[in-house]
């Protein structure tokens, strides 16, 4: 279980930090955040992306240190 859940977090933050990041820029230049609704979810969002890219460096780290 531990492994899918590093899986799914690392796919996650590979296919859809773009996404996010622009959705987000986007949304910050043409709205003001109003609604704490909004800014929990587009915290949570670049959590998401923060671990999983975390998440990354340490495996490859560890590949790199392996060889």
């Amino acid at each position: 279980m531990k492994y899918l859940l590093r899986y799914t977090l690392s796919w996650v933050s590979q296919n859809l930090s773009v996404p996010f990041w622009t959705i987000g820029h986007v949304h910050l230049m043409t709205s003001v955040y109003a609604d704490i609704h909004e800014v929990i979810m587009s915290l949570g969002m670049n959590i998401i992306v923060a671990a999983g890219f975390i998440a990354d460096f340490i495996e490859y780290k560890k590949e790199k240190t392996n060889k």
